[in-house]
């Protein structure tokens, strides 16, 4: 039962047989509930896997693993639709999504309606796909980090470009970039800063979709368990299509520029480009600092651009205040991955200045301004 250390979405819990003789029949021989209590965070996983698995218990049925990827859909798009009927201003999809889990009668209704449909009425030939099949596919040795925590973690891949993890997300990569390629593989959400490189175009797969650039920053959210792929771009330009493992696909190439995005309905297989982002009210509502906050500097003093940095990358930053209390730098950082970033500005610096990253935490020494 190791295994279970390693699930990290509802999914994962969902397809355990262990997991449902548990939640449906009482019987837990592999020491469920205590492994539980083992951690706060996991419990919470734990407890939106039961109710959902209660929600979609249909009597004389039994779902497989397909049929629980297509009801989840469903639920969710039945959650969507209900958001556009009332008024954008006065809600917020996380809210709406609390809502719907920690409400067992509202869960059990949309759970029972949704696995009815699929049984009744729901047939399609397209294909869902997941993280776990994309990595499959792949025949590179891959690093897989995932993000347990409850706060964004920092990604520095070989080539110097880097991902902003979020919490219950996780990325999956080559330790080292081979070939004419850049390939990553992500489940949740993650925000990429690509270090250009025109000879070597960077994809990251997820779930449906393949997102390619050279050099650019964008965000990517693709949950296994929601109906939607988003890609929003703040720099840069990136090309989006379905995955190859795709059917019935028309592979069509949508081109996305700065503030632009894209959601792909994942059952249907349809793209919706978004030319102007302040106009859709989730995206508007999803935007992070990294994606608001400015990187042109002119005579600032460093303090407040490692401010800044901080503040996008929710960072924490050392540095030698007394020796940099009268540093003031004019420089652009706006389209350069963070290890870039910090690259130019301990340049700027001068006398020595350099920096060292572990983790979310960096150092900064310095013997002081040019």
């Amino acid at each position: 039962m190791q295994k279970r250390n390693k699930y990290t979405e509802i999914e994962d819990f969902l397809s355990d047989e262990s997991f449902q003789s548990w939640i449906l029949n009482k019987i837990d021989e592999d020491g469920w509930e205590e492994w539980t209590l083992e951690s706060r965070q996991r419990a919470k996983l734990v407890q939106d896997a039961r109710l959902l698995l209660l929600a979609m218990k249909v009597p004389e049925h039994e779902l497989s693993n397909s049929d629980i990827h297509r009801a989840l859909h469903q639920t969710w798009i039945k959650i969507r639709d209900k958001e556009n009927q009332q008024t954008l201003k006065s809600l917020k999809v996380r809210f709406l999504r609390k809502q719907f889990l920690s409400g067992v009668a509202a869960t059990l209704f949309l759970g029972l309606m949704s696995a009815w449909f699929y049984n009744n009425y729901y047939e399609t030939d397209s294909k869902v796909v997941t993280y776990k099949e994309l990595i499959e596919e792949n025949s590179e040795g891959l690093v897989e980090q995932t993000n347990n925590s409850d706060k964004p973690q920092i990604i520095t891949l070989s080539d110097g470009s880097s991902v902003l993890l979020q919490p219950n997300s996780k990325l999956s990569y080559p330790k080292i970039f081979t070939g004419n390629e850049r390939k990553v593989y992500l489940s949740g959400e993650g925000f990429f800063e690509i270090s250009k490189n025109p000879q070597k175009p960077f994809f990251v797969y997820a779930n449906e979709i393949v997102t390619k650039v050279v050099g650019t920053s964008f965000r990517v959210k693709a949950y296994s368990d929601q109906p939607d792929v988003e890609v929003l771009v703040r720099t840069g330009k990136v090309k989006v299509k379905s995955n190859d493992l795709v059917s019935k696909s028309d592979k069509e190439e949508i081109v996305l520029l700065p503030n632009q995005a894209l959601r792909f309905l994942r059952t249907d297989l349809k793209f919706n480009k978004i030319t102007n982002i302040t106009q859709d009210a989730v995206l508007t509502q999803s935007v992070g600092n990294i994606e608001q906050l400015s990187f042109e500097f002119n005579d600032i003093p460093v303090s407040q651009i490692f401010e800044t940095i901080e503040q996008a990358y929710l960072v924490n930053i050392d540095y030698p205040k007394n020796k940099l209390i009268d540093c003031h730098l004019t420089t652009s950082l706006s389209d350069q991955p963070l290890t870039e970033k910090l690259k130019i500005v301990c340049k700027s610096i001068g006398n020595n200045t350099s920096f060292e990253m572990n983790g979310n935490q960096i150092i900064i020494t310095s013997d002081g301004c040019n």
